[in-house]
């Protein structure tokens, strides 16, 4: 079957088989899908685990300009390191009754900078919604000792990242990542976050 173009011209329909996805989108999915980890998005979330094995991520048009699907992967594998192993079997890593919920929010963004400092991208996977503020004002090693009571969660979770049995597909998605980095940050226009000075 074909169409017919203005000019009479008939034209085959063309079928499709690949579609196009983004680079740094697959080095997180799969570094997600190597710790266990099923991503499924939704416009009905933010994010949210449902403590069975699906982590479910907001739509493209629901997150912000600044926010990647690689991103909200991280902060949710720094919250899931910052509680620990039995958190994986609880909705939403257990935070949900937490009386102090704003401590392991700090934890897990403490944690996001360290391992983001680890290949020079602490702002490209700078924290979304109201507590970019606090991400923002993090010190140099934001797991150095101080009276804030996330640091503790945030060593803990260090040590989990580097010797737990997620590390190896952390470290592998972080370098590829620093990877694509390199490959266009001399290219990215100024007010990308690929952008050598954005990060």
């Amino acid at each position: 079957m074909g169409l017919i173009l203005s000019d009479g011209v008939k034209a085959t329909v063309r079928k499709i088989e690949k579609k196009y996805e983004d680079p740094l989108s697959l080095v997180w999915l799969h570094a997600a899908e190597q710790m266990g980890l099923r991503i499924e998005r939704s416009a009905e979330v933010n994010a949210s685990w449902d403590g069975v094995g699906v982590l479910t991520i907001g739509t493209p048009e629901t997150l912000d300009a600044d926010d990647s699907l690689a991103q909200m992967i991280l902060h949710e594998v720094c919250h899931a390191l910052c509680e620990g192993p039995e958190s994986l079997a609880r909705l939403d890593w257990g935070l949900g009754s937490e009386p102090d919920k704003k401590v392991h929010e700090h934890a897990a963004l403490r944690l996001q900078a360290a391992l983001a400092d680890q290949i020079g991208m602490r702002a490209f996977f700078a924290s979304t919604t109201i507590f970019r503020h606090y991400y923002d004002q993090l010190p140099a090693d934001p797991l150095a000792k101080g009276d804030d009571p996330a640091i503790a969660l945030a060593q803990v979770g260090w040590e989990r990242a580097h010797a737990g049995p997620w590390a190896e597909a952390l470290a592998v998605a972080l370098e590829r990542t620093a990877q694509i980095a390199a490959a266009i940050a001399d290219i990215a226009t100024p007010d990308s976050l690929w952008c050598r000075s954005a990060r």
